[in-house]
């Protein structure tokens, strides 16, 4: 009986360390290579409903028409992101998303905002590995210019990211955060 193995991007997206030397591997520069000439049709228009679409196709869904997204934008691999309505992305935003990344309804990004849903071990002897986590951004949710968001982490309902914040642990609903690390500033 021959056994079945689940596709690299639903491995990673359950949180499985990928070596480099991965048989499957080079699904992953294959499949973010076809994401990169979609993003050069998105990062030349100035039509938002092109860019919506574009968006759509990177994606695998309808990106509702009360979301805006200002180019340059870009994201790594795009079919493990999720974006809700009324969502505003800033120019400059740069999503990894192999560890996937739900923006939920009324979230707004400021300029330059990344969202690292990988990364590697620290680990010389490890390092040439890919791991992951995802990133959830909750409603109403404020991320600051230049902030960055690390895998694993959770945006409360509410709460803002300071500009040039490094997130690496969750944050609470209603809560302001900032700072490298982010640490809580305020609870509204």
């Amino acid at each position: 009986m021959e056994i079945q193995q689940t596709d690299i991007f639903q491995r990673l997206l359950s949180g499985e360390t990928v070596p480099f030397s991965d048989p499957d591997y080079f699904k992953i520069p294959n499949a973010c290579n076809e994401t990169r000439k979609l993003l050069v049709q998105l990062n030349t228009s100035s039509d938002e409903n092109e860019i919506r679409n574009v968006i759509s196709k990177i994606t695998g869904f309808e990106v509702d028409s009360t979301t805006m997204v200002f180019p340059p934008f870009q994201v790594n691999y795009g079919r493990n992101t999720k974006i809700g309505k009324g969502v505003f992305i800033n120019f400059d935003c740069t999503f990894l998303d192999l560890g996937g990344i739900t923006i939920e309804d009324n979230v707004m990004l400021a300029p330059k905002v990344s969202l690292l849903s990988e990364g590697h071990p620290v680990s010389v002897n490890d390092r040439q590995t890919l791991t992951a986590g995802g990133i959830h951004i909750k409603k109403n949710a404020w991320i600051g210019a230049g902030a960055i968001i690390l895998q694993g982490v959770i945006i409360g309902e509410n709460s803002v990211v300071a500009a040039g914040a490094v997130v690496s642990k969750d944050v609470a609903d209603n809560t302001i955060v900032g700072g490298i690390p982010a640490k809580p500033l305020k609870n509204f």
